[in-house]
């Protein structure tokens, strides 16, 4: 079975390409690098496409016979997006609008990975599916457009489509070290070089914090069963988490205190999150999470283990089969093909 990850080079990207490699896939992945890594792929063998997914036809080379596509592409960060909309839309929207129409031509199967911020602010917890959404950003609302198009896609076209929403991934491969940086790898990087861990609003706010290996083994699921649901699902194991926690998580992994700089709540950020999982685990009956403790001494050891402070990232490698479209170079957006960064994640 040949399937596509566009993203693949990125942090849920490679633990999912691993996770098709081992269960007997072909694997292509298409990435335009700027947040992704080579590194990332090293020794797999995996054909990496270095273009944008904004681009037609370095979409249609990528996906040429493939019998599932895994859309993690995306401009992450609803920072980002408050900086720069267009920029957003044109990649979480647009850009998602491309891989669809090119997998409609050949009738593929793709899972489009979407994010818990489409919920935004205020209802019930946990978030159910059906939950009204009232996007609190630029780049929700791009996630719930990309969302929009699959689904009508799906009910348009006959197209087997998954939209997934994911709730604050975390684990190795994750970026740290820059403006954007998910909240666990920001904390852990900020352990590493002894400065205090920056919280932003009192600490107390919620999430549904969620080890990517599982996540990848989900998303590895439903391509090789090409699996297609009229509604959104969330991927999740339904924990709340205040970020409180997290940091006495750390402490205790360091084996030392951690000071903490308070600083004011930013604009976009969701207060609290957390996942309902009927539907999950009715089409994914064996999914199963890791406890928050486990998945954070596993993170911590990665990024140790490598060295990875704020002076150091993981080097450059070029051993991935590798085909650079011609346009791959001029890519219009500095990250549209990169790996996505969950949700909430970005908030502290």
């Amino acid at each position: 079975m040949k399937v596509v990850v566009t993203g693949g080079a990125g942090f849920i990207g490679a633990h999912l390409t691993r996770a098709l490699l081992a269960a007997g896939a072909e694997v292509v992945v298409l990435d335009d690098l700027s947040t992704g890594a080579v590194a990332n792929l090293a020794g797999l063998p995996v054909r990496l496409v270095v273009g944008s997914i904004t681009d037609r036809a370095t979409v249609e080379q990528a996906c040429l016979g493939a019998d599932s596509i895994v859309h993690l592409a995306a401009r992450p960060s609803v920072e980002r997006s408050l900086l720069d909309p267009m920029a957003t839309h044109a990649v979480n929207a647009t850009g998602t609008l491309t891989v669809l129409d090119v997998a409609q031509r050949d009738e593929t199967h793709v899972v489009v990975v979407s994010s818990s911020s489409v919920y935004g602010a205020g209802g019930t917890l946990p978030r159910v599916e059906a939950s009204p959404c009232r996007p609190r950003s630029p780049y929700a609302a791009s996630k719930l457009a990309a969302e929009g198009y699959a689904l009508g896609y799906r009910a348009g076209f006959g197209l087997p489509v998954l939209a997934v929403r994911l709730f604050n991934v975390f684990g190795p491969y994750q970026s740290m070290g820059h403006a954007y940086a998910a909240v666990i790898p920001a904390f852990i990087e900020a352990a590493l070089a002894g400065r205090s861990l920056t919280v932003h609003g009192d600490g107390h706010q919620t999430r549904d914090f969620t080890y990517v290996s599982g996540v990848a083994g989900l998303l590895c699921d439903a391509a090789l069963r090409r699996l297609s649901h009229p509604d959104p699902v969330n991927i999740a194991f339904g924990t709340q988490t205040e970020l409180l926690t997290v940091v006495r998580e750390l402490e205790r992994i360091f084996g030392r205190a951690l000071p903490v700089r308070h600083d004011e709540p930013r604009s976009g950020d969701v207060r609290d999150s957390q996942a309902a999982t009927a539907t999950m685990r009715a089409l994914f009956p064996d999914a199963d999470g890791v406890d928050l403790a486990t998945a954070l001494e596993a993170t911590v050891a990665w990024y140790t283990e490598r060295g990875l402070t704020p002076t150091h990232s993981v080097p450059a490698a070029r051993s991935a089969d590798t085909a650079h479209p011609a346009d791959s170079s001029r890519s219009a957006h500095p990250a549209e093909t990169a790996d996505t960064e969950p949700p909430g994640s970005d908030s502290r």
